[in-house]
């Protein structure tokens, strides 16, 4: 719903144009080939020689993979909890982040440094990291010159082993689903959750143990929801990447061309998923300081155009991106 109508009336014109713009630009379920695309090859880490280099990557999967049991917030020695959770990366970076649209981390290392719209300015691998350890585990930094950070990064470069720089690569998010033409609906994303996801994840989205609570073991299937998952700054917060993640990767098993959900059914759940309890992070009026670059499924504000919170949390998204384009526009003909 549109917060103010007086502030959108005079764009109508324009964002009708670029609305259908928009509606072109994503309307593709399947994933369309690039020119002179990269290749989809994980490089082999049981090739890897025993010595200080290939430990050291080894050491940085197991961080991929058990961060909970390595940096996470039930170790016995406070000095290197780390994480605020229990989830580890590959949560989400699926198969220690080897998985073709499972949120993958191969090509990630080639591909930084790089513009960030979140931060406002050009950031490092360091920064990256960093940024996914205060959101998606909601915990602290890492020392930047510490073994942690060390070992993450050794394994970063090792899956970009020879991926050239920049180059395109299909398979290096979650995919890009056809955007529905209406909201995102939670009522019936409940239903799809407790039909689909609430096996594995729980009716109460709190996940299962590997052991009990205090063990440092994590999860075998990880909360999506609640005090011990990720928190309202992390990426899978926005409906966008949380509804391709979903349609590409889950239930468990799935892969992004043989999907078990329908489209409208990952947006729907996506959504549901997206409504719960989960930690709060501090100063996220901060985030995008350009505002215009802000992604139009970030579900908190200050906002530059007049939609509601709640049309950037559920959608239909193609009519806010329709008027920022034309405001943007108008700025530049102001110049």
């Amino acid at each position: 719903m549109v917060k103010s109508k007086c502030a959108i009336v005079p764009l109508v014109g324009a964002v009708v144009m670029a609305f259908a713009t928009w509606q072109a630009c994503c309307a593709h379920d399947a994933v369309a080939p690039l020119v002179n695309e990269t290749p989809w090859i994980v490089p082999d880490i049981n090739k890897l020689a025993d010595d200080a280099w290939g430990q050291t990557v080894r050491r940085g999967r197991d961080l991929i993979t058990k961060t909970s049991s390595l940096i996470g917030p039930e170790l016995s020695d406070p000095s290197r909890r780390f994480a605020g959770n229990n989830l580890d990366c590959q949560s989400c970076h699926i198969t220690a982040g080897t998985k073709k649209f499972g949120l993958p981390l191969v090509d990630t290392y080639a591909n930084f440094p790089a513009y960030s719209a979140r931060l406002g300015r050009v950031e490092t691998i360091v920064d990256r990291i960093q940024g996914c350890m205060e959101r998606s585990m909601n915990g602290k930094l890492l020392p930047p010159d510490g073994p942690e950070m060390t070992a993450i990064i050794s394994y970063l470069k090792f899956l970009s082993t020879g991926r050239p720089v920049g180059a395109p690569a299909i398979g290096r998010d979650s995919g890009s689903m056809r955007e529905l033409d209406r909201a995102a609906d939670p009522a019936k994303g409940r239903t799809v959750y407790a039909n689909t996801c609430a096996a594995c994840h729980g009716i109460d989205g709190q996940g299962q143990r590997v052991g009990k609570i205090g063990d440092a073991k994590g999860y075998t299937f990880p909360p999506l929801w609640g005090p011990d998952s990720f928190n309202d700054g992390a990426g899978m917060n926005t409906l966008i990447a949380a509804a391709n993640f979903i349609h590409s990767n889950m239930p468990d098993g799935t892969t992004w061309n043989h999907p078990t959900l329908s489209s409208e059914e990952a947006w729907d759940v996506a959504a549901y998923i997206d409504l719960q309890p989960r930690p709060a992070m501090a100063n996220l009026d901060r985030d995008f300081p350009k505002k215009f670059e802000k992604p139009v499924d970030t579900p908190y504000g200050p906002y530059a155009d007049g939609f509601s919170a709640e049309q950037h949390k559920f959608g239909p998204f193609a009519p806010i991106a329709a008027a920022i384009e034309k405001m943007k526009a108008t700025k530049a003909g102001q110049k």
